[in-house]
């Protein structure tokens, strides 16, 4: 009588092939080979395949295979009531998706759950045996996620860093065993490149335009980024040691030879978070991003340099260069700010009176700059602060000179100068 019902209602199957990406699946039959292997399946017992479906994904978390989701959702409007596969943890390695199977059973919607080897149909006993064993491919998934885990710590307090090693060395693989040495033509790099942040106060930028003088490339025969830079500048697998996993706060010391010494890094941290608190940068500029570069047409930026005295003490430097954002090779010079006010000092000068728009904030903060001149050129009289005449111009030139940053910028860009930078002058 049942062989009858299925002649005239047979089960309709869908042929569903996984395989991994990840590494602990490289064993498992590849995709073509699941297929080829149930067709021939289907053709021996008379199995109707309506579709073959496939995917690469992992099955270790529920919901999370898209082709998986779209065949469970079609076993439900009645599409499939069969489904062909390889092995029962090609469908399931997770206790989620493993219930949503026997659930579809309980509902009568799966008849079948056909492998290579074995039938699992509606009963209670095949229900039981398919859960053994997809529990059991989801307790080899955790234990060889612990065990891994387990061999990475120990990697790892070996002093041997897991993954590729950073620009600077080399893994290498001799004898079976794996270790990382000096690339010989990237570390000397590397090495200056820390110097001349810690001591000589090169920025990232002006460090990436050595180092792409130095013919300096990735491992894949790259220029190097200026991010790239930062991130090798802060890496302290450099002096030694290193962090695993990243941002986990957890430092192992490396069994690798180190390319700079401690005391290197910790002084090139200092200066890429702007030396000590007192001697931290500003980075406030006046005239940031009022002029144009003359040769790439890119912004014109501010950069402060702190110079060490030879009393211990240090000296502010301000500079404004092309950030070279549209021309990473543009040759215009830096220019110092204080060259720069004098570029706008011989502008005002040559200025009529009448024609030098100072904005009205800064005008009406002219009788501080009228006592100031009074103080200065007539101490020790009695003629009143109106009587004193002030120019416009030395006003002007004033602000330029010892006003604040924003009275500064207030001005200059009130002045309509010349919009572009060329070889350390102002043209139009």
């Amino acid at each position: 009588m049942e062989s009858q019902n299925n002649l005239i209602n047979p089960t309709i199957y869908c042929l569903y092939a996984r395989k991994s990406s990840e590494s602990d699946e490289r064993q498992a039959m590849s995709i073509d080979s699941q297929i080829k292997e149930m067709q021939t399946v289907a053709q021996r017992d008379g199995i109707i395949i309506k579709e073959i479906r496939y995917e690469s994904h992992s099955a270790k978390q529920s919901g999370q295979r898209p082709v998986f989701k779209k065949l469970i959702a079609d076993i439900l409007i009645g599409e499939f009531q069969g489904i062909l596969t390889w092995h029962p943890d090609r469908l399931s390695r997770n206790a989620g998706d493993l219930g949503m199977l026997v659930d579809l059973m309980d509902q009568g919607k799966l008849q079948q759950i056909r492998t290579y080897s074995q039938v699992f149909h509606n009963s209670p006993n095949d229900k039981f045996l398919l859960m053994i064993l997809c529990s059991q491919a989801k307790l080899e998934n955790d234990n060889k996620g612990i065990n891994v885990k387990r061999g990475i710590r120990a990697k790892c307090e070996m002093g041997w860093r897991p993954g590729p090693s950073p620009l600077g060395y080399m893994n290498r693989s001799f004898g079976g065993k794996k270790d990382i040495i000096i690339d010989p033509e990237r570390a000397p790099i590397i090495k200056e490149a820390f110097d001349k942040v810690a001591y000589m106060y090169h920025s990232g930028w002006m460090v990436k335009e050595w180092m792409d003088k130095q013919g300096f490339t990735t491992k894949n025969g790259k220029r190097i980024t200026q991010s790239m830079i930062y991130l090798m500048l802060r890496n302290p697998f450099y002096y030694g040691h290193f962090e695993f996993p990243l941002k986990s706060g957890k430092f192992y010391k490396g069994a690798h030879e180190p390319i700079i010494t401690k005391e290197v890094f910790d002084d090139t941290q200092k200066e890429l978070e702007g030396g000590h608190k007192k001697l931290k940068a500003t980075n406030e500029f006046a005239f940031k991003g009022i002029f144009k570069c003359y040769s790439c047409g890119s912004g014109i930026c501010g950069e402060e340099k702190l110079r060490k005295l030879k009393n211990g003490g240090h000296r502010r430097h301000v500079y404004y260069h092309c950030t070279r954002s549209r021309d990473c090779h543009c040759k215009e010079p830096y220019i110092d700010e204080k060259e720069l006010i004098k570029i706008f000092i011989k502008f005002i000068d040559q200025l009529d009176e009448q024609s030098i728009a100072v904005p009205a904030n800064l005008l009406t903060a002219m009788s501080d700059y009228r006592k100031i001149v009074k103080d200065t050129l007539f101490f020790n009289t009695n003629k009143l602060e109106d009587d004193i005449e002030v120019s416009i111009k030395d006003y002007a030139n004033y602000i330029v000179k010892e006003g604040t940053m924003k009275a500064k910028r207030d001005l200059v860009m009130n002045l309509h100068l010349p919009g572009r930078l060329h070889n350390r002058e102002l043209v139009r």
